[in-house]
């Protein structure tokens, strides 16, 4: 439908309706990291959170609605301990209304194809009256070459039609390349793994990346300690505000929850030390 657009010029729009963070409601967006950061645990955490749950991550508040959750190549045990770990956090009530509002349905062995008709359909009417349907992990739902730019322009076209007929968001999740782990540049725009279109194609991609020793440093954390914290932010979105990152610390069971974290000092060089005295003592 072609738009009026002496409307659109003098009409006020409506407020943008955001699903996530700077995601609009409707649209395919991505959650990248390198494989163990913990990008699952934060899937299904955002997911509980929009199905009726807290805002346990500190991102902000969003309209709930109903939420499905696809994790294809982990078996039900490892989600019944998520959950379980998850549970500790929530109320009674609290965990009512996200197991009222939430859809887990593992697809381990079961090889969905969202490429194949049957498939397509199947995910569409999960998709149906629901807020936002993750898919975990994207290279558990398609049998194609990942490097090729028209396979993953396809893929990428058929989530966006499910998201636009059904108004559900989709928030797909996938590893970061092998060149941006070694670079330690995992939280860059183009760190996913595959054809760039992964990337171009979508309106929204946020990341998860592990602390570097680097990071450490700065911020005070013994390397033992190293392992539980990372970093969240936002690489890509076409819309809203900018997002300023956010670390987290893993609790038990892998539940991610903000960390509060301070700067180290530097300590000026020795010799920029005796100059900066020098200076002093002429005054």
């Amino acid at each position: 439908m072609a738009l009026n657009l002496i409307s659109a010029f003098t009409e006020l729009p409506p407020p943008i309706d955001y699903v996530l963070p700077n995601m609009v409601a409707g649209t395919v967006g991505a959650i990248v990291s390198p494989g163990g950061a913990g990008k699952s645990m934060l899937a299904l955490q955002l997911a509980a959170q929009i199905a009726g749950g807290p805002d346990l991550l500190d991102v902000g508040g969003f309209p709930s609605g109903p939420v499905a959750y696809l994790p294809a190549e982990d078996p039900p045990v490892a989600i019944h301990h998520r959950l379980y770990a998850l549970g500790v956090h929530l109320s009674a009530l609290e965990r009512q209304k996200v197991a009222d509002g939430l859809l887990i349905e593992p697809l381990i062995g079961q090889c969905p194809n969202i490429m194949s008709s049957g498939w397509f359909d199947g995910l569409k009417k999960i998709a149906e009256n629901r807020r936002l349907m993750v898919l975990d992990t994207l290279r558990r739902f398609h049998i194609e070459e990942e490097n090729a730019s028209g396979p993953m322009s396809q893929l990428i076209g058929r989530m966006e039609s499910i998201a636009a007929e059904t108004g559900c968001s989709i928030v797909f999740l996938h590893h970061s390349s092998k060149g941006a782990v070694s670079m330690g540049t995992s939280d860059q725009q183009q760190a996913s793994r595959g054809s760039s279109v992964l990337v171009d194609n979508i309106r929204w991609q946020s990341y998860l990346a592990s602390m570097t020793p680097g990071e450490a440093e700065d911020w005070g954390v013994e390397d033992s300690q190293r392992g539980f914290f990372v970093r969240f932010g936002i690489s890509k979105a076409n819309y809203g505000a900018p997002f300023s990152e956010r670390w987290f610390r893993r609790q038990e069971g892998g539940v991610l929850r903000p960390a509060v974290l301070e700067r180290r000092k530097r300590k000026q060089p020795v010799k920029q030390q005796s100059e900066v005295r020098r200076r002093d003592e002429s005054w």
